[in-house]
């Protein structure tokens, strides 16, 4: 019997500050090293057959972090930048989860070049979620739908689940399957809170850069196991 493979896996890369405080490290080690483990998790969930991988990188509330960490956040998502060209060179469509507003003007141009260029492809599909929260992405959808009805484009009649669903930044994405959170933390911490309605979700006591495809397969095969009723029998 053929295994059942989620088409979409949400990953919350948490642990990389402790990763580098118990190897006497500064905390952005911790992040350089996550995100290497970021590259080689796409890569993974292409070999097993995943159809699309979204990462939390960088929270609304994260902004609240020491000035030295953020900036060296940010510092290292310019130099990932190039690697995250290079995948949407490989047939690989990007799509940038958040408000892109608040972050530098270069980062920002940088990413939605990125996003344009790889709209079209259809290889596998990135969400990279940065300044992003779920109740921020909700909040969104529902203002631009008030303008809308406003403006007498739309009545309230119309507002329906599937229309909410298509102004949230997850919209040509396919529906979350599996969130993985690593780190021995058991909660969503603000990520895709609409989307995780029915998704499964497996912790792990693994920090976030010690991941390896091992602990992906497992995760794999911990959804594969349980049974998805959405609410039926």
């Amino acid at each position: 019997m053929e295994k059942n493979i989620p088409r979409h896996i949400g990953f919350i890369m948490d642990g990389n500050g402790r990763w580098a405080k118990m190897r006497g490290l500064p905390r952005n080690a911790g992040h350089s090293r996550g995100a290497l483990v970021f590259k080689k998790t796409i890569n993974w969930c292409r070999e097993l057959g995943v159809e699309c991988a979204s990462f939390y990188a960088f929270s609304t509330e994260n902004w609240k972090r020491p000035a030295d960490e953020v900036e060296g956040i940010m510092e290292l998502l310019r130099r990932y930048i190039k690697d995250i060209r290079a995948s949407a060179r490989d047939n690989i469509r990007i799509i940038i989860l958040g408000d892109k507003t608040p972050l530098a003007e270069d980062i920002r141009a940088d990413l939605e070049d990125i996003e344009l260029s790889s709209r079209d492809n259809d290889g596998f599909i990135v969400g990279i979620a940065l300044n992003y929260g779920g109740r921020a992405e909700i909040t969104a959808a529902c203002a631009e739908i008030a303008r809308l009805c406003a403006d007498k484009a739309l009545s309230p009649d119309d507002i329906t689940e599937s229309l909410i669903e298509e102004y949230l930044y997850t919209s040509s994405m396919p529906p979350l399957d599996l969130v993985i959170r690593p780190s021995g933390e058991q909660r969503l911490s603000n990520f895709m809170i609409w989307q995780a309605a029915y998704a499964e979700f497996v912790f792990m006591d693994v920090l976030w850069p010690d991941f390896n495809k091992n602990d992906l397969e497992s995760a794999i095969d911990i959804y594969a196991e349980r049974s998805r009723r959405f609410g039926g029998l």
